[in-house]
């Protein structure tokens, strides 16, 4: 193993950013993996923390050049840089964009490193800069690292119609989940009193669990609830709650957020629903996910998800929306949920969840036998270490890297 550290290049914590987030497991798990090696982060200017060297300025047009001399300075045997297009987006005092080309030139000038990209926004189908993005990325970096299958089936087939060179520098490791956060059946209740929920012991959950904001179009669920419930209790007898959990992260949602706690608190005088605030961060997130009997995901431009992600980690049966990307994706390869196209598919499968037990154990069973031997973290940074270890051997032997094609 080389003595030389790792960089991360990410978004961090304090900010309040799922990518920051996901970075900052990544680097736990890595740590974890090999503890004697150093792990260094590069963040924007509001990062913080050991090892953290805040240097991105994104109101800088040349903001990669601090990046670029720091990792100078720490000379790390690879770089591994966490992608998503608004974390690099230089706009002028114009309002003018540079289509992240300055994250294309800091990657020309890190060509003497085994770089690893990991984008966060890889769709099926790209527009037309998006293709060009991500043809440049591949050429630049040493391995470019995708979250699901299709999406670099989906590449290929785009590149050979445009009569492009396919990349062979393509790999996927999905995005992972911990699997050190699971609670027993037995220590649910006590979950829920220790969240102060104690009115919920020995009652039944669904789960609305994360940021509040437009795309995740909880109102579609809520909307619903009430006839729902009352046709729950008539089938089954048991008493359900809607249990709508998390916070307004874009102050831009603020209008329609408050339409919608609105809308939750008018059930829960009801005694349908409640509301529970709270920030979507660390173990209070895990904590309040498994008090729920199963969640919904609806979602409308996710995809890949960090609160399925922690769905996953908990093994707790889900319903999400479809054709929705990674979302899907991970559904069908993992057995754990239900998906829906309309609103009558949604209100079916809800039933289906809360009306069999059997089902929703099902559910979780396969979730578990996924995170256990697809997505825990576990697996992903081993996978991360032969990624860095593949760019590493053939940028010294100064041979190109080469990955079959899923097809």
């Amino acid at each position: 193993m080389s003595s030389k550290p790792i960089v991360m290049i990410s978004s961090w914590p304090p900010r309040l950013c799922g990518i920051g987030t996901f970075a900052e497991e990544a680097v736990a798990f890595l740590q974890r993996a090999q503890p004697r090696r150093d792990i260094h982060i590069i963040s924007h200017t509001d990062g913080q923390g050991e090892k953290v060297h805040p240097v991105i300025d994104m109101t800088d047009p040349q903001w990669y050049l601090p990046v670029v001399e720091t990792v100078k300075q720490l000379d790390p045997e690879v770089v591994h840089i966490q992608h998503e297009y608004g974390l690099y987006n230089y706009v002028n005092e114009r309002g003018e964009s540079d289509f992240n080309n300055g994250f294309l030139l800091m990657l020309d000038m890190l060509s003497d490193y085994a770089t690893i990209v990991e984008p966060h926004s890889i769709h099926g189908r790209m527009k037309d800069a998006e293709e060009d993005f991500v043809r440049a990325l591949a050429n630049k970096c040493s391995i470019l690292v995708f979250k699901c299958s299709y999406q670099k089936w989906r590449l290929e087939w785009t590149f050979r119609n445009k009569g492009w060179e396919i990349p062979h520098n393509i790999i996927v490791i999905p995005h992972g989940a911990r699997p050190d956060r699971r609670y027993r059946i037995d220590q649910v209740d006590e979950l829920k009193k220790d969240l102060g929920l104690g009115q919920f012991v020995g009652k039944h959950i669904v789960g609305l669990v994360g940021w509040i904001q437009n795309n995740k179009a909880w109102d579609i669920l809520t909307e619903m609830w009430e006839d729902i419930y009352h046709e729950i209790r008539e089938r089954t007898g048991q008493q359900w709650s809607l249990f709508a959990a998390g916070d307004l992260r874009d102050p831009n949602h603020k209008r329609q957020y408050e339409k919608y706690v609105g809308e939750v608190k008018l059930l829960e005088q009801e005694g349908m629903a409640h509301y529970f605030q709270f920030i979507p961060r660390g173990e209070m997130y895990y904590k309040v996910m498994a008090i729920c009997d199963f969640i919904v995901l609806p979602s409308l431009d996710e995809t890949q998800s960090g609160t399925l992600a922690r769905i996953i980690s908990l093994n707790k049966p889900y319903i999400t929306t479809a054709p929705l990307e990674g979302l899907t994706s991970q559904t069908v390869d993992s057995g754990g949920g239900l998906l829906f196209t309309t609103k009558a598919g949604l209100r079916r499968q809800v039933l289906r969840l809360a009306n069999s037990e059997r089902l929703r154990l099902e559910l979780g069973n396969n979730l578990k036998k996924y995170l256990e031997g697809t997505v825990s973290w576990e697996v992903v940074t081993d996978q991360y270490l032969r990624a860095y270890h593949l760019a590493v051997s053939r940028r010294r032997a100064n041979r190109n890297i080469y990955v079959r094609p899923e097809f």
